[in-house]
């Protein structure tokens, strides 16, 4: 009887638990930018219009020397790295943030032998993004950090061990936008003069995808069809 009595407890707990972890999905942002993109449609990149908001897809190219990937040393256009440790006890983990780290450039998405310019910016910030995680690296109590994962806890003046020798629990993503892969991005369009030409490309324009001050470029490496427009 008391186990009766108590059900409608247990199915509030369960029902409001439920309500925290959708909530908690709903607002990531890689769903707020799933939701975002899939109300814009796709525009083939010669029949932009200027002032538009636009979304285009192809591949991501560099338009000076590329950026490297701190760990994988892959060339890229945008990466993010995260260093996290786990200062958790008995009770479960929790993890810190001990470095963050975002790079980006202005690349070009080709689509068709055709080139968008894409120029985001830091600072200030003009753009939101969402990249899928390529490399996690981890350490910990019977786990030593490899060689290379030294190598870059070292770059960041991070030690992997701690009091009497002890591994510290350890984990590093990795997200990148590397040379040839393909994307997603959205802006404001525009048709650019170009001061000097590009390689390869025979025009005196170039389509561009800007920010302005209601509507920041969008970019994403998700696969295509997550960030199509449903009917």
């Amino acid at each position: 009887m008391p186990l009766l009595g108590s059900s409608p407890m247990i199915i509030l707990i369960i029902l409001s638990f439920a309500i925290i972890v959708f909530l908690f999905i709903y607002y990531s942002k890689k769903q707020i930018i799933i939701r975002t993109l899939k109300k814009i449609p796709f525009t083939r990149i010669g029949n932009i219009q200027t002032n538009r908001l636009t979304k285009t897809t192809g591949k991501a190219q560099a338009i000076e020397e590329p950026l490297i990937a701190p760990y994988s040393k892959r060339n890229c256009v945008f990466y993010t790295i995260k260093i996290e440790q786990d200062k958790g006890d008995d009770e479960g983990s929790s993890w810190e943030t001990l470095v963050y780290e975002e790079k980006i450039q202005s690349f070009f998405i080709e689509k068709d032998s055709d080139l968008i310019m894409i120029n985001p910016t830091q600072n200030p910030k003009n753009y939101k993004s969402y990249l899928v995680v390529d490399k996690k690296v981890t350490s910990g109590t019977f786990n030593d950090a490899s060689p290379k994962f030294e190598s870059i806890l070292k770059q960041y003046d991070i030690e992997s061990t701690g009091l009497f020798g002890f591994n510290k629990t350890l984990r590093y993503t990795e997200a990148i936008i590397e040379l040839g892969e393909e994307i997603t991005v959205a802006g404001i369009a525009e048709w650019k003069n170009l001061d000097k030409p590009i390689p390869g490309y025979s025009y005196s324009k170039i389509a561009a995808l800007i920010s302005n001050q209601k509507q920041k470029l969008i970019i994403t490496d998700l696969p295509k069809e997550k960030v199509s427009k449903t009917s």
